[in-house]
């Protein structure tokens, strides 16, 4: 089949198929506008790769706009939740924390800091590292040790902190 022929043909597929193809994206998609492009895109599919069977244009279309239109609704709603997901965060830190929760969240970094003074450097040092976002590996080759005794340098240090802590706040009894 050469060129001209192929497209004589499209043009009459496209003619005889468009307004029922562009009618049932439409019910599937609950969107006029979005249907329009869809369309098109069911019909460059057609264009770029038809079936082998002419007669089986009919069934080949409606499969690809079944796909196409469940296609625009999946990513439709992975848009939705994702959009979603982004308010969740930016209303959670949109809030600016008021003076009181300042000031104690203020003071609780104040006391931390403290703490941590008064640890030994190599304990301060590896819970600073580990809080900031580096791995045991990255941790033991800035203090110089190997990999598997950072949980234990950890886990020490970490109880020193929580001794520090309780020795500082007062006791309620």
């Amino acid at each position: 089949m050469d060129i001209p022929e192929s497209t004589d043909k499209f043009k009459e597929l496209f003619y005889e198929h468009y307004t029922v193809v562009r009618r049932k994206l439409a019910a599937l998609v609950r969107d006029e506008s979005a249907a329009d492009d869809l369309a098109q895109e069911v019909f460059l599919k057609l264009y770029r790769n038809p079936p082998d069977d002419p007669q089986a244009v009919g069934a080949w279309l409606h499969r690809v706009l079944t796909r196409t239109g469940y296609d625009y609704l999946n990513k439709k709603a992975r848009e939705r939740l994702l959009q979603e997901r982004q308010e969740i965060f930016y209303d959670a830190g949109a809030a600016p924390p008021s003076g009181e929760e300042a000031v104690l969240s203020k003071l609780e970094q104040e006391d931390v800091r403290q703490w941590l003074d008064e640890l030994p450097d190599r304990d301060r040092q590896v819970l600073l590292l580990r809080y900031s976002g580096y791995s045991y590996a990255e941790i033991a080759g800035k203090l110089g040790v190997r990999p598997p005794v950072v949980g234990t340098l950890l886990s020490r240090a970490t109880q020193k902190l929580k001794q520090q802590a309780a020795e500082a706040l007062p006791q309620t009894e």
